[in-house]
């Protein structure tokens, strides 16, 4: 018979702060619930839990409701609630290692914004940096919403939003970026994680 951990009481997991911490080099129990990070949140319209719901759940060991919460994959990685904290806790990094630890527990809830970050760092492996035409294709295609805002292409192409071509990169720009993707590569494989 398979006991509960031991540092798992009434649902807490008392090592979850410690490991959020350490993973995003944040000090999160120096977090004393302001709510500025929730106030300037442009998605928190989208958001199950609130920002600051987010990082007092991490505080109180609520592994499996974060983890399991929608909020973390809809952050748009803005760093308006870093830049609000003041704390000056860098609360997206914070986001964006819960988004890490989510997907190595296979814990994706919200896929169409895994598919859509996929696509992203595709291109920025690539290329070494973004390539708007590549990424909309590539997320199109992976997530089979093969209309998703074309409506909006012709006004972006006519203003030169949109490129048919890559940005090119400086000379020694596209290996450093490369050099940044085998890293985090080899990382993945030896944690088991899908890159």
């Amino acid at each position: 018979m398979q006991g509960t951990p031991l540092n798992v009481v009434h649902g807490r997991d008392l090592s979850f702060i410690k490991e959020v911490e350490a993973e995003s080099g944040q000090k999160i129990s120096n977090c004393y619930q302001c709510g500025n990070c929730s106030a300037g949140c442009p998605a928190a319209f989208t958001y199950d839990l609130q920002t600051n719901q987010i990082m007092r759940a991490v505080q109180l060991g609520l592994k499996d409701k974060v983890l399991d919460s929608k909020s973390i994959w809809m952050c748009l990685s803005c760093s308006t609630c870093s830049l609000r904290c003041p704390n000056n806790i860098d609360v997206a990094n914070v986001m964006e290692t819960l988004r890490h630890m989510a997907r190595r527990e296979n814990r994706i809830n919200v896929p169409v914004m895994d598919k859509f970050w996929l696509s992203f760092l595709n291109t920025v492996r690539a290329f070494g940096r973004s390539f708007e035409i590549g990424t909309m294709v590539l997320y199109m295609l992976r997530s089979l919403r093969l209309t998703t805002d074309v409506d909006l292409a012709p006004g972006a192409l006519s203003k030169g939003k949109l490129g048919f071509k890559p940005h090119v990169v400086p000379d020694g720009g596209a290996r450093a970026v490369a050099r940044i993707f085998k890293r985090y590569e080899e990382r993945a494989k030896r944690e088991g994680v899908r890159p």
